[in-house]
């Protein structure tokens, strides 16, 4: 197979990985608090320690050959306040439309972090598997396990605002799909304009907008329903599953 055409092919189904987060939608009705709340607090962790353990080392790793490490934590600082006054702002626009259904604001406030963050992805395992196929599908494995529980916060709180799996199936494939865009621009406009101060700029960013709609927004959600129990080991969960992914896969 082509060398092209496999690591689009790769990137495309660590990206689509997002649909198994349907699953929970699955669950019998009667537990619909339990398990929204377990949703938004287990997505909250996944969130947080997403930015943590991979966008911000990231971002750090891309931006060190520029400066020095004063400057570089300065950067990084400055591209994470931008991400999270941006996913503020796109909060507010969204709170206009939605503000009688918080859920299903929640469920379009993640699709649109999410594909900020799956674009950049879909760049780096596009790239990394056109020089080095072992090191790709190592790095496409680890996202796609991750990808899964990312798909729970767009595909719970969409399917039980709406009660429709099918537009909760939609937006999690779009959300997926946005992985395979990222590798797909890079293909073809992308590759010769690319580097590595904008890919940390991006990474940064994503990385605050995921920390605002945890704190923000997640986190305050789940309380909302009054387990603190069930929230808190929710949250711890999806912190362990991460570490799992980022460190061992």
């Amino acid at each position: 197979m082509n060398k092209t055409i496999f690591s689009l092919l790769v990137t495309f189904l660590a990206g689509i990985s997002t649909i198994i987060g349907i699953l929970p939608t699955f669950i019998n009705k009667k537990h619909i608090n339990k398990t929204i709340n377990f949703s938004l607090s287990f997505s909250a962790g996944i969130m947080l320690t997403v930015s943590y353990t991979s966008l911000v080392p990231e971002s750090l790793n891309y931006l060190k050959d520029y400066f020095n490490t004063p400057v570089l934590f300065v950067y990084i600082f400055i591209f994470i306040i931008l991400g999270i006054i941006s996913s503020k702002i796109i909060e507010e626009k969204i709170d206009i439309k939605f503000q009688n259904n918080k859920l299903y604001k929640l469920g379009i406030i993640s699709i649109i972090i999410l594909i900020l963050h799956n674009i950049p992805e879909g760049i780096i395992t596009f790239l990394t598997t056109s020089n080095n196929t072992r090191l790709g599908l190592h790095l496409a494995l680890a996202i796609a396990l991750h990808n899964i529980p990312e798909g729970i916060t767009i595909a719970v709180p969409i399917y039980y605002a709406t009660n429709k799996r099918k537009k909760a199936l939609i937006y999690t494939l779009i959300a997926g799909f946005s992985e395979f865009i990222g590798a797909l621009f890079t293909l073809f406009l992308l590759k010769k304009y690319l580097n590595n101060f904008i890919l940390s700029a991006i990474l940064a960013m994503t990385a605050g907008m995921m920390l605002q709609i945890s704190f923000c927004e997640l986190i305050p959600s789940a309380l909302n329903y009054n387990k603190k129990s069930l929230t808190l080991l929710s949250f711890i969960l999806g912190i362990l599953i991460m570490i799992i992914c980022e460190y061992l896969i």
